[in-house]
């Protein structure tokens, strides 16, 4: 369950929500292996997002695998470390509760 102040947010029109393609792909992997269980089909689930409410997918960019370079290496997890990498190059709110994006030079919200 999500907190009230990030509902609030993701409801709020002046934000921008975005994607990853990185989020995209680790939930589909999530779904497949039974660990993520949704009614509907992840790419309708997104189609609809897209529509009501502007999300934004952000494809992974070659700037992206680079910026990993420049990331201490405190945590393994590829889907993590590239959602840091294009926080950083982007400029972008990470919305998790996972503490480890507390070690990188990201934005975290939740």
């Amino acid at each position: 369950m999500l907190p009230k102040k990030v509902l609030a947010a993701f409801e709020d029109s002046e934000n921008e929500l975005t994607l990853s393609v990185a989020s995209i792909w680790e939930m589909q992997i999530k779904v497949q292996l039974g660990k993520l269980d949704i009614t509907d089909p992840l790419k309708d689930l997104i189609a609809i997002h897209q529509k009501e409410k502007d999300l934004q997918i952000l494809p992974i960019f070659l700037n992206h695998v680079l910026a990993l370079g420049k990331l201490p290496v405190h945590h393994r997890d590829p889907f993590d470390r590239i959602l840091m990498a294009q926080a950083s190059a982007e400029r972008l709110i990470i919305v998790t509760k996972d503490q480890i994006f507390k070690e990188y030079p990201v934005q975290m919200f939740w």
